[in-house]
């Protein structure tokens, strides 16, 4: 029997199709294997890409030249090749295609995935992560920086190589405006509310002493997962270094279930937060790339669903992989 779902709080919908019964292995797809030798993100490859803007090495954060190109770094974050937005005049933000677009390589090793990262690995991350994003944010008329990692081809990587990106904007996107709107119009957090309401549930995945991690309600994807701060927390400058590290334990708890049980699927993961605004609560979706969006879905905005987050949230906890499931 299929239920149409509403979103927490928005009016948002999802259809989740739970008669079309399909299993783990339905969602996997074959890593694509690229030659390392190629990559311009491995060590030694560092003249082969712009300078660095910020270069993590043992404890200090450096900054590259084209006459002294740092070497055995350990995070290295570099302009975009091919920007989606550049800097430049801010006298007409919208028109110019005023932003920044970087790069983050989380690791000089082709080898290395967050599922294999040290815990000191995902710690350096997340403080290069909450060190890119308020350096944007300082930058004149940025008003939001979207940080997101896609991790395979089909999730649209165009590098092997484990990265992220972020590109700073000189507006709120719609969407999150959406939301403001209505959280404004509420007493109380929605988002403290979800904490509340998912923590030891049937959707239930991951939960440390600053975060908790489920299979959202209204899931508009297969095995779609939700990372929530359990105190109120509006960007990742506002985080202590304990809290920050907490999220990467967590991030790397879940990627580790979701690569059993789906064998090793493209991903995307995407940051919502806002700098300038206390009412708003960070958060951190992930979505594997289980699906095309289809005609249905650009007519209507809402999801098809053929996973209950339910059962998704039971294999992940279960780690029931593609071969346990036949």
């Amino acid at each position: 029997m299929s239920e149409i779902r509403k979103h927490y709080f928005l009016e948002d919908y999802c259809i989740v199709a739970a008669d079309r019964g399909k299993r783990p292995s339905d969602f996997s797809s074959s890593p694509e294997v690229q030659n390392a030798t190629s990559c311009v993100f491995c060590a030694g490859k560092e003249d082969k890409t712009p300078p660095a803007q910020a270069v993590y090495k043992n404890g200090q954060v450096l900054r590259d030249s084209k006459e002294n190109l740092i070497r055995e770094w350990q995070v290295r974050c570099i302009p975009n090749l091919y920007p989606a937005l550049s800097p430049g005049g801010i006298d007409a933000p919208y028109a110019s295609g005023y932003g920044f677009h970087e790069v983050i390589i989380e690791t000089p090793r082709h080898d290395r995935r967050l599922t294999n990262f040290t815990a000191e690995e995902m710690d350096l991350l997340m403080e290069a992560y909450r060190d890119r994003v308020m350096h944007y944010w300082a930058k004149p008329g940025i008003k939001f920086v979207s940080l997101f990692k896609n991790w395979g081809k089909q999730a649209g990587a165009s590098l092997e190589h484990t990265h992220s990106q972020l590109i700073a904007l000189p507006l709120i996107p719609p969407s999150l405006k959406k939301e403001l709107d209505v959280i404004h119009a509420q007493d109380d957090c929605p988002y403290c509310r979800i904490v509340r309401l998912e923590s030891s549930n049937a959707r239930s995945l991951y939960e440390n002493a600053h975060f908790i991690a489920f299979a959202p309600y209204c899931s508009q994807v297969p095995f779609e997962i939700w990372f929530l701060p359990k105190s109120h927390v509006g960007h990742l400058g506002a985080m202590s270094d304990e809290i920050l590290h907490s999220l990467g334990a967590a991030i790397r708890h879940v990627l580790s279930r979701l690569e059993k049980v789906l064998a090793s699927p493209a991903y995307n993961y995407m940051f919502f937060q806002l700098l300038q605004e206390d009412s708003y609560h960070l958060n951190l979706r992930l979505q594997p790339v289980t699906s095309k969006m289809a005609g249905f879905e650009k007519n209507t905005d809402i999801f098809i669903n053929t996973m209950p987050p339910e059962k998704a949230a039971e294999y992940l906890n279960n780690g029931i992989s593609e071969q346990m499931v036949h």
